[in-house]
């Protein structure tokens, strides 16, 4: 079974074949197939999707929520980590298109390239049917977090949990730094560092600069609140 049968199963019918198989697309495949095009640009569109799709649902909740806890909760439920999970309860990792380096070296399982495709395939779904194929896909894994927002799977949002707690006292902010980025571009390896008033009080490695960031923060917080 395809994407495209995956998405018939489910009562979409899709228009546009190409540019849905697009978004399971990963640079490494388009390295070594130079006919066709990454899902980079699909991943820009549906990020941008799910964050309306997701705030819509999240305002009419019972008790109704505060612009910041609404804010923490979208940040909990849209994260590469969950966003990951989503997308591996669906299956949808088995129809991603890797490079031969990429799927020999694990990236079939990396949550950063698993929540791009995620975003990439709404993204696709948006642009070739509309809101309806998206709600399709979101209702099934997205909503019952949503309607349950205190037994979410909680993915810690570390760099808002750090913000939070260095400006409880005063206005100290937090930034990040990029110390290296290694390893093949299909597959690199990313170290931050969480700096606080000069000085580095974090460090973290990632596939991504922003989980980089995020192991970083939780390095930082769990030294401050010890």
């Amino acid at each position: 079974m395809d994407c495209i049968e995956w998405l018939r199963k489910r009562g979409i019918e899709v228009e546009n074949k190409d540019l849905i198989r697009q978004a399971f697309m990963h640079t490494s495949y388009v390295n070594e197939h130079r006919k066709y095009h990454d899902n980079e640009r699909l991943e820009f569109m549906g990020d941008a999707v799910l964050q309306l799709w997701s705030t819509a649902h999240i305002f009419p909740l019972e008790p109704p929520l505060s612009e910041g806890e609404m804010t923490r909760l979208r940040a909990q439920l849209v994260c590469e980590k969950a966003l990951a999970m989503y997308a591996r309860e669906l299956h949808l990792n088995d129809f991603l298109l890797l490079g031969s380096g990429e799927e020999k070296s694990g990236g079939r399982e990396k949550d950063a390239i698993i929540a791009d495709m995620f975003e990439a395939l709404l993204g696709a779904l948006y642009l070739d049917q509309g809101m309806d194929a998206v709600d399709n896909i979101l209702n099934e894994v997205f909503l019952p977090e949503i309607r349950h927002p205190k037994d979410v799977k909680v993915f810690r949002d570390y760099k808002t949990k750090l913000q939070e707690y260095v400006q409880a006292d005063n206005r100290r902010t937090v930034h990040y730094e990029l110390v290296s980025e290694e390893g093949p571009s299909n597959a690199p390896t990313f170290t931050m560092n969480a700096v606080i008033d000069g000085l580095v009080l974090g460090t973290g490695t990632g596939s991504s600069k922003k989980q980089a960031e995020q192991n970083a923060a939780q390095n930082a917080f769990e030294k401050l609140v010890r």
